[in-house]
């Protein structure tokens, strides 16, 4: 189990990463700036949902199922791109 600061970081560079791909479609295809647009935001709500959480997490199970959702999360991310790139 990482520490949180770990946990931290690593969401940081998940999330960084999804809109570095959001911003790379834009400029590769102008029609899917609204899709890219809307992804965005959403992961921008999800970064500081779980930021918000790993805040108030004091016991080894919230943070575990924290991170399964995190997990749960970044593959429904990387559908979505995934989607966006067809």
């Amino acid at each position: 189990m990482a520490n949180k600061r770990t946990f931290k970081k690593n969401l940081n560079e998940m999330v960084f990463d999804i809109v570095e791909e959001c911003f790379y479609l834009q400029m590769v295809d102008d029609s899917k700036t609204k899709k890219t647009e809307a992804l965005i935001d959403e992961t921008a709500a999800f970064q500081d949902e779980v930021l918000g959480k790993i805040s108030k997490s004091k016991t080894k199970k919230e943070f575990v199922e924290l991170t399964d959702y995190v997990g749960e999360k970044g593959k429904y991310f990387v559908e979505q791109l995934n989607a966006l790139n067809k």
